[in-house]
């Protein structure tokens, strides 16, 4: 193998370990059931959508798959902002039930 491939291989997994502890901080780190309910959905959606991504990007032919950077970038960070809203919409609920 070339450094390419073993270099791919290595960033592939360290994401991917990355991306599975950020996910597990962020369920754990919930105050409630309702916030925990609410990341657990929404880490599944961004899960699969950045797995669509990522097949999308590996499977299309030039120039196409460089346009698919054009909706992860503008959807990945409305998405985070939608979920931080979510948290924050979920955080006051509750506080006003104590």
């Amino acid at each position: 193998m070339d450094a390419g491939i073993i270099g791919a291989i290595i960033g592939g997994i360290f994401g991917i370990g990355g991306g599975i502890i950020g996910t597990y901080c962020s369920i754990t780190n919930t105050r409630g059931p309702l916030e925990r309910a609410f990341m657990v959905r929404a880490s599944v959606v961004a899960w699969i959508a950045i797995s669509v991504f990522i097949l999308l990007v590996l499977l299309l032919p030039n120039p196409y798959r460089f346009w698919m950077w054009l909706p992860y970038g503008v959807l990945l960070p409305l998405g985070i902002m939608k979920i931080n809203r979510g948290v924050a919409r979920i955080r006051a609920l509750e506080n006003t039930a104590d």
